[in-house]
């Protein structure tokens, strides 16, 4: 019997990491029932053609499985953009000084702009005024900025609350930042399809947790109801949070605080606002 070399192993290692990479990104899309059903389909492939060698049928599987490719990515379309787009975002280093340089410099001029926000939303939430800002990170937002009213100003918080003050013109939708501006306001976002989201969830929550899953923007959700502070990202869902867990959380990086210990995280919503 020949022991599998160290190569083997490797390559079994990085195909089950794959693997696993999938279904997590899958599971966070809502998406898990589509994938399950690829894998199952794969699998009958599998079963029908090369272990029981049913001609007929396994001749029609070959036929489905050989512009499979193309279904594929038309069934998985958003993941792929997002998959692509983060996996080019950590091969912009070549300088590895000059990117510290830049990133240093960066956090420095945007934390005066995240600090408007989290007071702004500190002052919503205990008001009990609805808002949803959005914050654009490597995933372009500009299919989203054209549902709404462009405004292109500095991030401000007086700025936002009057737009999500109610009765207001614009109160209504999503605010979206990019390059630590105010791009649009009003914007109309894609709702979250999936199943597992209790019906009871707002369109605020819904909307959040939408463009978490089609991008990797950071959506913030302050409840009417209730006034409680969300974050989506990454379609996950960080309920019930200070201002100072806010602020954290803004300032990570893409992601950093997901595997955080003690932060309120949540697979699921959880503890969310029944209105908006």
């Amino acid at each position: 019997m020949l022991m599998p070399s160290l190569l083997d192993i490797i390559d079994i290692f990085l195909v089950a990491l794959l693997l696993y990479g999938i279904y997590k990104l899958m599971k966070s899309s809502g998406a898990i029932n589509i994938f399950i059903g690829v894998l199952s389909f794969i699998a009958l492939w599998i079963l029908v053609s090369y272990i029981f060698k049913m001609k007929l049928l396994g001749g029609i599987l070959d036929k489905v499985v050989s512009v499979g490719a193309i279904a594929l990515i038309v069934l998985f379309q958003n993941e792929l953009r997002r998959f692509l787009v983060m996996l080019g975002s950590r091969r912009r280093w070549k300088n590895i000084v000059a990117l510290f340089a830049q990133k240093k410099n960066k956090q420095v001029a945007s934390k005066a702009y995240i600090v408007q926000i989290v007071l702004a939303c500190k002052n919503l939430a205990e008001s009990k005024t609805g808002a949803l800002i959005v914050i654009e990170n490597n995933i372009s937002l500009d299919e989203y900025l054209s549902t709404g009213e462009r405004t292109d100003a500095l991030v401000s918080c007086r700025l936002l609350e009057n737009i999500f003050y109610k009765n207001t013109p614009l109160h209504d939708g999503a605010v979206i930042i990019a390059n630590e501006r105010i791009k649009a306001a009003a914007c109309i976002l894609p709702v979250s399809r999936d199943e597992s989201v209790p019906r009871q969830y707002g369109l605020r929550h819904r909307s959040a947790l939408g463009i978490s899953q089609v991008s990797d923007a950071k959506a913030i959700v302050v409840s009417e109801e209730t006034g409680h502070i969300a974050l989506a990202y990454m379609g996950n869902i960080y309920a019930d949070l200070s201002s100072k867990e806010l602020d954290r959380m803004l300032n990570e990086e893409n992601g950093g605080f997901l595997n955080t210990p003690g932060k309120l995280f949540s697979p699921r919503p959880k503890k969310i606002a029944e209105e908006d």
